[in-house]
């Protein structure tokens, strides 16, 4: 199966960095994942492209319109069903190791950039099956939380990564954060590397990483450690 990405925005070059490089780029070349960048200018409904308007009720800043939007939703939808139609915005759900895990396992997913106040709630009651947030923080366009998101999902889909065992002992999955790691040499500037990982001995390299993802995971976030202990 390859997974298809359509990323809706008005600012398609902003996009164009993300997935022209690295493991993203080593995916879309396997055939793993194909990603469409869709420019919403292309559905402006008047003749100076404009894609935003006043807010109903004054105040500042502009909103997306509808128009454009569902234009631009309908038409991707006349070519393929999916499986979640998701909205970069700062009051949606956050992105955590657990959304990305299950969005990494479905086909067909849109992603739709917001800018200047927002997209009309409208297009959002009609459309959006799940809102993500990347953060308790506001930016510029959704570009680049989009950009977070696929990076997320991507890189774990089995095949991305070289070494697949490697995404499964990442941060937060199982909601602990990863051990300390350490490579050669064995020795800098008088800092050793732990004798248990020189040992050659797994079960008690796997036993000490447990404990120091255990440890890290108390002081650093207590609260994914709640979670974890609650799941043990």
């Amino acid at each position: 199966m390859t997974m298809h990405i359509d990323i809706i925005t008005c600012l398609p070059r902003l996009l164009e960095s993300p997935f022209a490089h690295s493991i993203l780029k080593r995916a879309i070349e396997k055939d793993i994942v194909s990603v469409n960048i869709v420019d919403l200018r292309e559905y402006a409904t008047n003749k100076h492209k404009n894609l935003d308007d006043y807010a109903f009720g004054g105040g500042a800043g502009m909103v997306m319109m509808c128009e454009p939007l569902a234009l631009c939703i309908e038409s991707l939808m006349e070519h393929r069903k999916y499986d979640q139609i998701i909205y970069m915005t700062p009051d949606g759900e956050t992105l955590n190791q657990q959304i990305a895990n299950k969005l990494s396992l479905v086909e067909n997913i849109m992603i739709i950039c917001g800018h200047y106040k927002g997209i009309d709630e409208r297009i959002r009651q009609t459309y959006i099956t799940h809102e993500i947030s990347i953060g308790d923080y506001v930016l510029s366009g959704g570009e680049l939380a989009a950009a977070v998101l696929c990076d997320s999902i991507i890189r774990i889909i089995p095949g991305v990564l070289s070494d697949e065992t490697s995404a499964l002992t990442d941060s937060h999955q199982d909601f602990l954060l990863a051990p300390p790691v350490y490579t050669r040499p064995a020795e800098w500037n008088g800092l050793k590397v732990p004798e248990v990982l020189l040992s050659g001995h797994e079960k008690n390299i796997e036993n000490w990483r447990l404990e120091q993802s255990i440890e890290r995971t108390k002081t650093r976030r207590p609260d994914l450690f709640k979670k974890w202990e609650e799941g043990h």
